[in-house]
């Protein structure tokens, strides 16, 4: 059994704050201990279960935050950027389940630290249905054939989850009090939830992964001039000054995104 977890680090126990989870932060490296540490209770999950190979993709930011020598040894680390996939970076069909561990939830909620894959977007559709990167990920990881099954992160993300995909079991290890505040669960107790679940989430038969054949994706931007340039991409569409456009199978909507958020970032 071949496990994959796609890591993010605002929806890690604890982090609350920017200075938690930026590399500039005063509390980064603390950070990064506890987002190691929710890691490797996945993986202990995991190895319960009966995973024979677990696979981690740190999916947060410059996608550097995850510390080999804080990684529980039996688990293959993907690492660094650019990355064609990005959150995604190595998931195929050979895997039988995927872990999203310390999501966030999308722009515009409540959630802590609450935003889409970046500052620059405010609005995300699949197929007409709001998104950020939980749903988003989730409809990648069923069109490439594997199915989530489990999400850990505040919970506003845990919610945003189970309204996406009810068959998702949820660890919230945090509630949401604000976007830079949160009542969070002791450090013992939710780890242990999040071992425990992920253990009996891969426990008998798994989901099977249901996804559209093509999808249509609008993004909506914060700034007129990213709109502009990527309306003159091959397949792109412009809604509206700021809101541009594009259909095709899932995988391959999602590696454009990826090429649309560097476009982002350069301007």
């Amino acid at each position: 059994m071949r496990i994959y977890l796609s890591v993010d680090m605002e929806g890690i126990t604890g982090l609350v704050d920017a200075q938690d989870v930026q590399p500039t932060g005063r509390d980064y490296e603390h950070g990064r201990l506890m987002m190691a540490e929710d890691v490797n209770a996945a993986v202990r999950g995991a190895l319960a279960a009966g995973a024979t190979e677990v696979t981690v993709n740190d999916a947060h930011g410059p996608m550097r935050n995850l510390r080999s020598d804080m990684l529980h040894p039996a688990a293959r680390l993907i690492r660094g950027k650019p990355k064609a996939m990005g959150m995604l970076e190595g998931l195929d069909n050979t895997f039988d389940a995927a872990l999203c561990i310390g999501y966030h939830s999308r722009a515009g909620t409540s959630g802590v630290l609450s935003h889409s894959f970046t500052g620059a977007i405010e609005d995300i559709w699949l197929d007409d249905r709001p998104a950020g990167e939980i749903g988003f990920s989730h409809a990648t990881a069923a069109a490439l054939g594997v199915p989530v099954v489990l999400l850990s992160g505040d919970d506003t993300a845990c919610a945003e989850m189970a309204e996406w995909d009810p068959r998702v079991r949820t660890v919230p290890v945090k509630y949401a009090r604000g976007r830079f505040a949160a009542e969070l669960r002791p450090l013992a107790e939710a780890r242990e939830a999040i071992e425990s679940a992920v253990t009996a989430c891969l426990t008998g038969e798994l989901p099977t992964p249901s996804a559209p054949s093509t999808t249509t994706l609008v993004v909506r931007w914060q700034s007129a001039a990213v709109a502009d340039v990527l309306r003159n991409l091959p397949g792109v569409t412009g809604r509206d000054d700021r809101t541009v456009a594009i259909s095709g199978p899932v995988d391959d909507v999602y590696r454009q995104f990826r090429v649309w958020l560097n476009v982002a970032s350069a301007l």
